[in-house]
């Protein structure tokens, strides 16, 4: 009798909002995420926008950068967290060491750097599971 072997469960598809107020990091971003498989609805470039997409897509995450320029990324996640449960991943030019204590005491996943950015690391945050 031939077996059949169990198809592969497909990668989980995330729906992803990006808050980073770089434009050219925002295009690349989408960019690769979209190759990777994620769908990013909607990209904002500040707190008050990343607030209005995030309530008009409901993103299965919002990739916030830590900073927004005049704005602190742990105050907009905390407000998309407590006040629009949206879950947040943490993202910054810099490593995760820079941050470890506020991201540990922050609401967030998780954090990822930007140069390790990819549709698996989030997925990981996504399903509760340390990338890497």
């Amino acid at each position: 009798m031939l077996e059949v072997a169990p198809e592969e469960p497909e990668p989980m598809s995330a729906r992803l909002l990006i808050v980073d107020d770089n434009p050219q990091f925002l295009t690349a971003a989408r960019d690769l995420l979209t190759r990777q498989g994620c769908e990013v609805v909607a990209v904002a470039s500040n707190g008050a926008e990343a607030v209005r997409l995030a309530t008009q897509y409901m993103p299965d995450a919002v990739l916030v950068d830590v900073d927004l320029g005049p704005e602190n990324g742990f105050e907009v996640a905390q407000g998309l967290v407590s006040e629009h449960r949206q879950r947040v991943v943490m993202i910054s030019a810099y490593g995760e060491g820079e941050f470890a204590e506020i991201i540990a005491s922050s609401p967030a996943l998780g954090f990822i750097s930007k140069a390790e950015l990819s549709a698996g690391t989030i997925r990981a945050l996504l399903v509760g599971e340390q990338p890497g």
